[in-house]
């Protein structure tokens, strides 16, 4: 069964600050692919203090989830989100369901989930 939608947005973008030896957490988009098709996803960065990054190629094959870590280096050119505020914007050639989330570590944060829209 195919389910979801071809465009998702998720506005609150902003990576835990980096720790001494290691991320105080990180940011995750999930997408899973119920359908029949390989999903071929191009994300868009959208930043409060730069240009936009556009074109990021991103990969999920039919009947799977993958689980991509925004704070490691993404799509075919290994793009590297740096700090601060940014939004994504994600387009599917084929529907998939998307969910963003954010793991803090810091004192008194948790693991939760960012809100997204799909149109």
């Amino acid at each position: 069964m195919e389910i979801g939608k071809k465009t998702w947005v998720f506005a609150d973008g902003d990576l835990p600050p980096r720790g001494e030896e290691e991320p105080f957490g990180h940011e995750a988009l999930m997408v899973v692919n119920s359908g029949e098709k390989d999903a071929k996803i191009r994300l868009d960065l959208l930043f409060d203090s730069k240009d936009p990054k556009e074109g990021i190629l991103l990969h999920v094959p039919a009947k799977r989830v993958i689980c991509f870590r925004m704070d490691e280096p993404l799509g075919e050119e290994q793009y590297q989100i740096g700090p601060g505020q940014f939004a994504v914007v994600l387009n599917s050639n084929v529907p998939v369901v998307a969910v963003y989330g954010r793991l803090d570590r810091r004192k008194d944060m948790a693991y939760y989930p960012v809100a997204g829209y799909s149109v």
